[in-house]
């Protein structure tokens, strides 16, 4: 974690720098906030990772003596195929043209939205992937 930390350090430090020559090069308000946005961004990541680094134990990664064979094991859950975020995808694109055309397509997509979400949120709970 010591090094990711780092690399956000170094990204809030360039952003320090980089975001009053913008300011002043430029004078475009919408440029500088966004500057100033991402400054505050990098800046709470770095401050969460080094607060993280110093609260657990070092992995593998972090030290200099650790060999790769101390990085091997399950790294972690990694889902298979799902159709759900197609139909999520469709159902907001719905709720878009909803927007658009007319509040009544808006209401029929918020109400299959509901569906379609509850779906991919629980797909792990029941079927062929259950825990």
């Amino acid at each position: 974690m010591k090094v990711e930390a780092w690399v956000f350090g170094i990204l809030t430090l360039f952003l320090v720098v980089v975001t009053p020559i913008y300011w002043f090069m430029s004078e475009d308000p919408t440029g500088t906030t966004a500057l100033v946005m991402t400054f505050f961004l990098s800046l709470l990541v770095a401050f969460y990772l080094s607060i993280t680094a110093r609260r657990m134990d070092p992995r593998p990664e972090d030290r200099k003596e650790a060999e790769i064979v101390e990085g091997a094991g399950e790294l972690g859950f990694f889902p298979p195929y799902s159709w759900w975020p197609l139909w999520c995808a469709l159902t907001l694109s719905v709720i878009v043209l909803g927007i658009v055309f007319g509040w009544w397509l808006f209401i029929i997509g918020s109400a299959i939205g509901i569906v379609t979400l509850s779906g991919w949120v629980f797909e792990y709970y029941r079927g062929d992937h259950a825990h």
